[in-house]
């Protein structure tokens, strides 16, 4: 696929009809909350320039969109990673899309892909997500992280049916203790987690239908579990084969949308439960409701539960002293969003809270936009937890608050 983003980067420089180039500065600032967890206090000191275009070469659309970036924070790491986001360049996308029949569009490339109906939480929507930055307080749009893919849709009359296969494993961009300690906290910056990532493929499709207001869809995915899931016998973390299968259904209800979503993990390399080096197959259901609750006010809820399956076998085999998971997790969610002098203020926050884990997570923000082109952030991401060993838990040593400046061009 790297050959495929090098192609693209030579169409752009062709002829044909271009939009202007577009994009942003973004300037942040991050600390930690708490000063004696031994790590350095600061989680971002970074500038970042995005610039990106897109070009039309007749039947073909070419998109290209990269972030330049300094880090205080990354030392005087000189390489790129494209799969991670490292180093001095990031390339977000660079696709070609074209339409080879009328009922078929492709994109081939680099792309941001995402499906499902949760807010935050994810269930059939197994496209990389980029947790480091989520946790740091870059902008939210960094949580999707790119896929170098090809992604079809074919419209068999009123159904849409999207079919996306990546030729190399694409793994989330996920935490390796460089930036965001978590449990056990035995992984640093200078001994960060070891991991070995297959070389596989990934398949996944969605169909879809709009039913009057409602709107279904069935999904699938044949790879891997997106982050680590387990260990081998040389302490690396792995992951482990998965399939999933799910569907979901959107509709409006009592004055605002209601969503609901299903998923199986189905563990391919434990379906028994009983390896407990790797991760048990889980149910995952979500249920959701939104709504514009007064003027310039929106208030959404969640309720979401991982049911684990083999829950005996996996208590019987997991080693002494280790922390058992729940056989039912619970996380429920709250997100309020308000607008104010004249929209130019936004007020938000969203607040993970799990009562069978004992934790909680809080992201909560205020964006002030001087000019339709200028707008300064102060943000906070705040764990809580009663136990080290859950997910949000594990976090707590990294509550951190930031700041924010973005200019448009």
């Amino acid at each position: 696929m790297r050959g495929i983003v090098a192609g693209l980067m030579c169409l752009l420089a062709l002829g044909g009809r271009g939009a202007p180039v577009e994009g942003f500065v973004d300037a942040r600032w991050g600390e930690r909350v708490s000063s004696d967890t031994g790590r350095e206090s600061a989680t971002l000191r970074e500038v970042r320039v995005q610039a990106g275009q897109t070009r039309y070469l007749g039947p073909v659309d070419v998109r290209v969109k990269a972030d330049f970036v300094y880090d205080d924070l990354d030392g005087d790491r000189e390489e790129v990673d494209l799969d991670t986001g490292e180093g001095w360049v990031d390339l977000r996308t660079a696709w070609a899309a074209f339409r080879p029949a009328p009922w078929m569009d492709v994109k081939v490339g680099r792309q941001v892909l995402t499906w499902g109906t949760g807010d935050l939480l994810f269930l059939n929507d197994l496209f990389p997500k980029d947790w480091r930055s989520f946790f740091v307080g870059r902008d939210v749009e960094y949580l999707k992280a790119p896929s170098d893919a090809v992604w079809a849709a074919v419209y068999p009359g009123d159904w849409t049916l999207d079919l996306v296969w990546t030729p190399e494993f694409d793994p989330d961009r996920y935490l390796t203790g460089e930036r965001i300690s978590f449990y056990p906290d035995r992984f640093t910056p200078e001994s960060p987690l070891p991991a070995e990532v297959p070389d596989g493929s990934e398949w996944a499709a969605r169909l879809s239908r709009v039913f009057g207001s409602v709107e279904m869809a069935l999904y699938g995915y044949q790879g891997y579990w997106k982050s680590p899931a387990g260990f081998n016998a040389r302490g690396r973390a792995v992951f482990p084969e998965l399939r999933v299968w799910g569907a979901s259904v959107l509709f409006p209800a009592a004055g605002g949308l209601m969503n609901l979503e299903g998923a199986y993990y189905d563990s391919l390399e434990d379906r028994s439960g009983t390896d407990p080096n790797i991760d048990n197959s889980e149910a995952r259901l979500l249920a959701g409701y939104s709504r514009e609750v007064r003027t310039d006010l929106t208030l959404g809820v969640q309720a979401y539960v991982e049911w684990l399956q083999d829950a005996a076998a996996y208590e019987r085999n997991l080693p002494a002293g280790h922390p058992a998971r729940d056989e039912l997790r619970q996380v429920y969610t709250v997100r309020m969003t308000q607008f104010l002098m004249k929209q130019k203020l936004t007020l938000s926050a969203f607040l993970f809270a799990s009562p069978t884990d004992e934790d909680a997570y809080l992201r909560g923000s205020a964006e002030y936009k001087w000019t339709d082109r200028l707008a300064t952030t102060v943000g906070a991401n705040l764990f809580a937890g009663r136990e080290d060993s859950t997910f949000f838990g594990q976090f707590d040593d990294n509550s951190n608050v930031y700041v924010a400046v973005r200019h448009w061009f």
